[in-house]
Formats: structure tokens, sequence, C-alpha cells
């Protein structure tokens, strides 16, 4: 399977090369990138997904940190999906040889997956990734691999409110090393959806940096 063009040109720093994967593959510096925020992003990611004892989730793109080893401790079936296997070997070997986590070398633009067979989905961080199309073909394939009235759970970048002082810095540093998540300031993520959602709610934390929006296909 080919890398994205939008992978292996824009971020081959930050997850395509195995020296990116030693560098980044540290909890202290995910924090960092975060302000400090890792861990509430991450537990409110997993709250949002509710109660994973029962039905299938699927978490599109690996997470550097602990989020999946968190998720696999209370998910009864939970599939991993990414479309580079530098990414999944490396989520292999932080989880506990007694998970019971399936990987899946896949794209998150055209999973694999039938349509509706999963109770719940996350993506962490994942759509400031992609350019607008990837995006949209994210979405899509978010809401047609998961059940009607399952959930789709979203953590990412938001445009701060005008009093952040994190505002003008990091539009500097998103316009430098993230060009599109910009996207995410300029527009809500519905606009990106395939059809309108039974229900999106969204929350936003540290003064409007980052959200998290919940939607039920």
């Amino acid at each position: 399977m080919e890398v994205p063009a939008y992978l292996a040109d824009t971020y081959w720093w930050a997850y395509v090369h195995p020296r990116a994967v030693r560098i980044f593959e540290r909890q202290w510096l995910v924090n960092l990138i975060l302000w400090g925020n890792f861990a509430r992003l991450r537990d409110a990611a997993l709250a949002a997904l509710g109660d994973c004892s029962t039905g299938r989730t699927l978490q599109i793109a690996c997470v550097y940190g602990d989020l999946t080893e968190k998720l696999s401790r209370g998910a009864t079936c939970l599939e991993v999906a990414d479309v580079l296997p530098v990414q999944l070997d490396n989520l292999a070997r932080k989880l506990r040889p007694s998970s019971r986590v399936r990987l899946v070398h896949a794209d998150s633009r055209s999973l694999p997956m039938d349509s509706a067979t999963y109770d719940r989905a996350l993506l962490f961080f994942l759509l400031h990734e992609q350019p607008d199309a990837a995006r949209r073909a994210t979405l899509a394939e978010a809401m047609r691999v998961v059940k009607p009235g399952g959930r789709i759970v979203i953590v990412d970048y938001h445009r701060p409110f005008a009093l952040n002082p994190l505002l003008l810095p990091m539009a500097g540093v998103l316009r430098a090393l993230e060009p599109f998540a910009l996207d995410l300031w300029r527009h809500g993520i519905g606009e990106w959806l395939p059809r309108p959602p039974a229900s999106l709610e969204k929350y936003t934390a540290f003064g409007g940096l980052y959200q998290a929006v919940v939607i039920t296909p």
C-alpha cells in the first residue's frame, strides 16, 4: 500500500521515517507539544467513547503516547487502522502481550471494513494532518463503518479564543509545520461530513485551542 502523498511530503519527519518514531514516541514530548494537555485530551476522548466493554471499537490512525494502551484495557473488541506499517509496528511494541487488539494496515480514506459494523470510532489528532479531500474521505468512511446510533469521537485542533495568548504563536507554528491544520481553525468539522449527522456536539478546551466533537451518524 502506497504512503499517501500528504504524509510522505509533509509529515515524513513526524510519522513516516523510522527515526521519527524513535524521536516522537515519548509521552513527555507529546505532552509538551500539546502544552501539557495530552492526558486531559486523552481522557476526554476515552470518556466520550463511552462504555467500550461491549460492541466493536475502531481507532482510525495510531497515536503516540499511551492512548491506545488505556483504550485497550476497557475495550472488548478494539481494532486500530493505520496506513503506515512503521506506526503499526510501533503500536504493537507498546501493547501488552495480553492485549486483544487487532492491527489493520489500511488507509483511512478507504477502509476495508464493512458498513455499519462498529459501535464507535475514534480519530485523535488525525484530521489536522490531512488536506481537504483526504479529510472528507476519512470522515465519510468513519460515518460509513459506524452503526446508526453509534458515535464518532474526534479530538483535534480548534481556533483559539481571541484572548488566548497562544493564538498568534500557534498560527505560526501550524503554518510552518502542519499546513493543513489551519483548516480546522476556519471551518467546523461538520462541514466535511458527507451528510448531516443525527447529532453533533462540540466541546473546546485550553482557551479554544483544542476541540472534542462527538458525532452520532
